[in-house]
């Protein structure tokens, strides 16, 4: 069995767009629990540009299955999630002139800010996991600062084709295998739709994944009961194939 989580920012996105109450991200994060998700995911950005503070609050509320709050490693932040509590914490690197994440955390770079979420997380029974490259020195410096979990980067593998994208694949399956032998959970996510998402399913050690965009960008065509469910269906078929190997 592998995790589904839904990460509705996008629903938040289009009700920002015209400054209305509509769609509401806490009634999306309902209607995909209903239709099958393992967990709701959310990016509380420094510059509120859709998730906000009281849309947290509100799915802490509501949200039955798992609550994943991505964030940054800021004090800011750290402050959200002691007040917050969420199941999961995801740090995520973040800068404002970005579209949308563009790579995973530094967490060589950063260990001393990580370390500091980490600690808040541990004081209040939050679980932490890490948004990061599937490279060997991320993935241990992810168990060192008291990870336990990593989310594996999948934006690259994502945008290419052919041989290279197998190549990628092949990245992200050492990666997995490495944070699996050192006791980490290993999730993946970013850029995945329900037609890329099943070699990303089939490979051994992931348990979890977190879609958004496809997701919202499936529901405006499919609806978003459907578009979940496909996204189910697909996963299901990549782990089919990981269970033939």
């Amino acid at each position: 069995m592998i995790r589904l989580h839904i990460n509705i920012d996008h629903v938040a996105t289009l009700r920002n767009a015209r400054g209305t109450q509509y769609p509401d991200p806490v009634y999306a994060a309902e209607l995909c629990e209903y239709a099958g998700a393992d967990g709701i995911t959310c990016h509380l950005r420094e510059d509120r540009r859709h998730i906000r503070d009281e849309d947290v609050d509100a799915l802490r509320r509501s949200v039955k299955t798992l609550l994943n709050l991505e964030m940054a490693a800021t004090p800011e932040m750290a402050k959200v999630a002691a007040k917050v509590v969420p199941d999961v914490v995801t740090l995520v690197p973040e800068r404002r002139e970005e579209q949308t994440t563009e790579g995973g955390l530094d967490v060589v770079g950063n260990e001393a800010s990580v370390a500091s979420v980490a600690e808040v997380c541990e004081k209040n029974g939050i679980k932490l996991s890490l948004f990061i490259e599937a490279d060997q020195r991320q993935i241990e410096a992810s168990r060192q600062v008291g990870a336990r979990q990593i989310e594996i980067h999948t934006g690259a593998y994502a945008n290419l084709a052919g041989q290279n994208r197998a190549e990628e694949l092949s990245r992200l399956r050492r990666g997995a295998e490495h944070a699996a032998q050192l006791g980490l959970e290993v999730a993946a996510g970013h850029g995945l739709t329900r037609h890329n998402v099943v070699d990303v399913a089939a490979v051994s050690h992931v348990s979890e994944l977190n879609i958004g965009h496809a997701v919202v960008a499936d529901a405006v065509f499919l609806g978003l009961d459907r578009a979940v469910r496909d996204f189910r269906a697909a996963i299901q078929r990549g782990i089919a194939l990981r269970e033939k190997r």
